[in-house]
């Protein structure tokens, strides 16, 4: 999983939106002071302050820019590349969660974090449920491509498979990706397709022992 890319001649901003990215992402937001990220990033709290209201508008400028790194630049773009048919790239999620998950610098999902440590009805814990939703959207999407019936109903628990492949790596099982995988054949062979009359295929490709 990258970190924020390097930015040549960046402003105060970008050296203060990267310089909280790093440490957010690793420490979490309630873990890491302004004075940290300034120390940081060589900027002075004025500038902070000039282009950043609040650390809670920092932190949902760094979730914003994480759903673009994270979500969009890393997992959308490494399921696209894995696999074309739509069931696959289902299944293939769990196989790029698989190396993040075995990646000493594996952080967890910074929108898990965020909607965990943050007060409910905050600004920050709105946007990381709104970035959730964002992956249960590409969920989605993949399930309606794949002809699957009820595709909402079955983005929101394809979707817990992976959060909750997620919590248990940062609890340390590192296989819990391949676990989560078994779990997740069961769940797409034993889904019904919106066409009955369509033979469905069991799932065999891409299973990790």
């Amino acid at each position: 999983m990258p970190r924020a890319p390097k930015r040549v001649k960046s402003g105060p901003r970008e050296r203060i939106l990267d310089a909280a990215y790093n440490l957010f992402a690793t420490n979490g937001v309630n873990q890491v002071g302004i004075d940290t990220i300034l120390d940081r990033s060589g900027c002075a709290k004025a500038s902070l302050y000039n282009h950043f209201q609040s650390k809670d508008e920092l932190a949902v400028a760094f979730l914003d820019r994480r759903e673009m790194e994270w979500t969009r630049a890393w997992l959308e773009t490494e399921v696209n590349l894995r696999a074309s048919d739509p069931k696959d790239r289902l299944l293939s999620i769990f196989d790029v969660f698989d190396g993040w998950f075995r990646k000493k610098s594996f952080e967890g999902c910074s929108f898990i974090n965020v909607l965990l440590e943050s007060k409910k009805g905050s600004p920050i814990r709105r946007a990381a449920v709104n970035h959730l939703a964002k992956i249960h959207a590409i969920v989605r999407s993949l399930a309606q491509d794949a002809g699957l019936r009820d595709p909402e109903q079955f983005a929101q628990a394809w979707h817990m498979l992976m959060k909750g492949s997620i919590v248990s790596a940062g609890e340390g099982n590192r296989n819990a990706a391949r676990e989560a995988k078994r779990a997740a054949i069961l769940v797409l062979n034993g889904w019904p397709q919106k066409n009955a009359r369509t033979a469905r295929t069991e799932v065999r490709r891409g299973e990790t022992a």
